[in-house]
């Protein structure tokens, strides 16, 4: 039987198509939350989602379309990623421009919180990620938007910085939580990492929080959210 969250308001999912996105809209099905998905292919999302989800098709390089996709949605949750070092999937194109774009006008709609999948070392510079077009540096910028736009009064935002991120069940790891930016490196699986996400929207100790999470030990769990406790000010 699915887990009803009582939170009944729409929430926006960009990367909805990809391994953690995918997670994402899972999560939130799972707690009986509304969903509208954002996605270049319309019919890829369909095949994958059935029509449990609304579905705005869009690039994330296009304004309009994303002022569209958030229309209407109290919550966003974004797992965009690039997946090529040039063109419309580079990580200044999706990481960095894209996202900011999706803060823009998720402010703009009235969008209450938005949670964000960024990554370990993020302010690293010189740590191995950053090979693959910056992309370290371009969540980064990505980030520092969000904090400045939505930790204002009547707006929120959640930052999950995962490890690695691999497959697996969700609820099945004792997981770690630091802020600062000091882990090097460290595993997460992706199902973790949307449950985070989603609790985000009604967990009120994850409001305007900036974490890095990873595997710590199997251990299932009966909810993640204690782990918003442990997390400073």
């Amino acid at each position: 039987m699915t887990e009803k969250s009582g939170y009944g308001k729409k929430v926006l999912v960009t990367g909805a198509t990809g391994k953690t996105g995918n997670w994402v809209v899972k999560r939130l099905l799972h707690y009986g939350v509304p969903v509208r998905v954002f996605v270049r292919s319309g019919e890829k999302a369909r095949s994958m989602f059935g029509d449990g989800v609304e579905v705005v098709t869009g690039k994330i390089q296009d304004a309009e379309a994303i002022r569209r996709a958030v229309s209407g949605c109290d919550g966003v949750i974004s797992a965009l990623g690039s997946s090529s070092i040039s063109g419309e999937a580079s990580p200044s194109e999706v990481d960095r421009d894209g996202a900011i774009r999706l803060i823009d006008q998720a402010a703009k709609a009235g969008v209450r919180h938005v949670a964000m999948v960024s990554s370990i070392a993020v302010t690293k510079w010189f740590h191995p990620l950053n090979l693959f077009g910056g992309v370290l540096g371009m969540k980064l910028a990505a980030e520092e938007h969000l904090r400045k736009t939505f930790g204002s009064e009547g707006r929120s935002y959640t930052i999950i910085r995962p490890g690695g991120l691999r497959d697996g069940e969700p609820l099945q790891h004792r997981l770690h939580v630091e802020q600062g930016d000091h882990l090097w490196n460290g595993w997460m699986n992706r199902s973790d990492v949307a449950e985070l996400a989603v609790l985000s929207l009604w967990v009120e100790k994850a409001a305007n929080k900036t974490f890095e999470v990873i595997i710590e030990a199997p251990e299932p769990q009966q909810s993640l959210a204690g782990y918003f406790d442990k997390l400073l000010e």
